[in-house]
């Protein structure tokens, strides 16, 4: 059985609000209140005026027209504040249900939200979308697009490497690959939905970052074979080192390094010296960097073949 995160808040009412003392810090009111208060909330303890100094100062933020937060809002607080603005109980799908489960791997500032049947205009921050029998599952007190159906979704959305990364991700927090599959037949016929069915028989839970993904999406696009994932190999000093991609017959290893990794030197000798105990042992180190997949792919994989 899959445990999946218990993270919605929801705000206190104007009435229990009410009832705090008027010596009470803000902090404390909105913390309460689940991470976001309305106007008329606030106004219970301060005069308008104040709470526009407040937002002045950074005390407060405003989240949107007429309620607040304490700091930088993140998903949950942004939705508590819409349902607050709006009056609605709103149910996050695509990315923003995606950020919910844990495998949300584009990081859309934008608020994705099921229509719930009042007039809301689409903005910058808001996309309101029709999508009639989504199923969903309740997170704490929300409904959420189910964790599955949300998968494929944004997956169909996607250009394949980076379809194939939601898929592994997916699949890494224990979504299952039945409940995959299921899906797949309920969004059978919509656009993108034939790319993500023959995405899905090269998924893989063990990736761990959204370029190891698409990274061994140019492996399977030029015929490799498909590569072992988060190898374990013990060197001559009985130290185990794991690696991103191997191919155990031909010795060779390949390891995906980010731009963070340039740039931490603490890492860069501790891999130097991974490569090194690696050679001793009779393996191959390729490495990978972004314009490797993206730019140079053909390369990459002649190299891995080679």
């Amino acid at each position: 059985m899959v445990s999946y995160p218990q993270v919605v808040r929801q705000g206190l009412s104007v009435s229990s609000l009410a009832r705090h003392s008027r010596g009470m810090f803000i902090h404390d009111l909105i913390a309460d209140a689940g991470g976001a208060a309305t106007t008329a909330q606030l106004l219970t303890l301060m005069s308008r005026k104040t709470i526009d100094t407040h937002v002045r100062t950074g005390l407060i933020r405003r989240v949107c027209r007429g309620v607040y937060s304490l700091t930088e809002p993140d998903v949950e607080v942004r939705l508590t504040a819409l349902t607050l603005a709006t009056g609605h109980a709103l149910v996050p799908c695509l990315g923003t249900a995606a950020n919910i489960w844990g495998f949300d791997t584009e990081r859309d500032r934008r608020l994705h939200v099921l229509d719930p049947g009042i007039r809301m205009r689409p903005s910058i921050e808001v996309m309101v979308h029709q999508r009639a029998g989504a199923p969903l599952r309740r997170v704490n007190t929300r409904l959420v697009t189910a964790p599955a159906w949300t998968a494929v979704e944004v997956a169909r959305t996607l250009r394949r490497p980076r379809a194939l990364a939601t898929l592994d991700a997916a699949l890494r927090v224990g979504v299952s690959r039945d409940e995959l599959t299921a899906a797949l037949e309920e969004q059978g016929g919509r656009r993108g939905i034939v790319a993500v069915r023959e995405l899905l028989q090269y998924a893989d839970g063990r990736a761990e970052s959204p370029m190891e993904s698409e990274a061994r999406l140019v492996f399977i696009d030029h015929g490799l074979p498909l590569p072992e994932l988060q190898y374990e190999i013990v060197d001559h000093c009985g130290d185990l080192w794991r690696v991103d991609f191997a191919w155990e017959d031909a010795k060779l290893v390949a390891e995906y390094d980010s731009m963070e990794w340039h740039a931490n030197p603490l890492a860069w000798k501790r891999d130097r010296l991974k490569v090194e105990r690696l050679k001793e042992r009779g393996w191959t180190t390729v490495p990978i960097v972004v314009d490797d997949v993206r730019v140079h792919p053909w390369e990459l994989a002649s190299c891995t073949e080679s």
